[in-house]
């Protein structure tokens, strides 16, 4: 399990009490923290005292964006021996009880996407009608442009199988922010990998504030199109 944080210092000990009392096989979770100014690593070192065997910290020097802080992640989990890999949000949003499905399907293919954009998946919570049009223009856009066949393109709920992980070039991404979760889902694709989505409903977060900016929603736009032409 691989949890990017910043600034989630109310939800990160709800969240790893909350994973840790799913009935999961051995599960084990990586915490990767860019110096959250509200104390964030410093809670995630008292709960890794705490469940010393259940949780792994890298902390950073600070801000780096999602995609690096994903691949540092990836990498300590391999290391640790991890069979399968779910990538989640520290916030609430995906929520924990979707996990032993994930895991189940998984078992059928390469990567499961928990998805808001097949049947039974949706969004819940305050979103209102410019975002819902925002996500929905984006998925389509990242779409048309690359050729994706999965719905939820920008989905960070996923499960890998550790071969996947293994043989994708990590070092080769340079996706910072959402469209990290574009560019994974591209390398999976041309790399031939099964890609699956089960429904799931992605709801607002529990505490703290959203980490959505400009600067994210722009880089998603250029450089998205330049995925055909960089892994081709």
């Amino acid at each position: 399990m691989v949890m990017p944080t910043y600034n989630e210092a109310e939800n990160l000990p709800k969240m790893v009490a909350a994973l840790l009392s799913l009935k999961a096989g051995e599960l084990e979770i990586v915490v990767v923290d860019d110096n959250s100014p509200d104390g964030t690593g410093d809670i995630a070192d008292q709960l890794s005292r705490q469940y010393p065997s259940k949780l792994h910290i890298i902390h950073r020097e600070r801000k780096l964006g999602l995609g690096t802080a994903y691949v540092a992640g990836f990498r300590l989990a391999l290391e640790k021996g991890a069979d399968y890999v779910i990538e989640m949000d520290a916030d609430f949003s995906h929520s924990p009880s979707y996990i032993p499905m994930l895991l189940a399907a998984v078992k059928e293919c390469d990567v499961v996407v928990g998805s808001r954009y097949v049947p039974g998946g949706g969004v819940r919570g305050s979103w209102g009608a410019w975002r819902r049009f925002l996500s929905w223009a984006g998925n389509l856009y990242a779409r048309l442009a690359t050729g994706l066949k999965v719905r939820d393109t920008t989905g960070g709920f996923k499960c890998f199988h550790k071969e996947v992980l293994q043989n994708l070039d990590l070092a080769r991404i340079g996706s910072g922010g959402y469209a990290f979760q574009i560019e994974m889902a591209y390398l999976c694709q041309m790399e031939g990998y099964e890609v699956r989505e089960v429904p799931i409903i992605f709801e607002d977060r529990a505490a703290g504030s959203s980490k959505m900016s400009l600067g994210i929603v722009w880089e998603a736009i250029w450089r998205v199109p330049q995925l055909r032409f960089k892994y081709r």
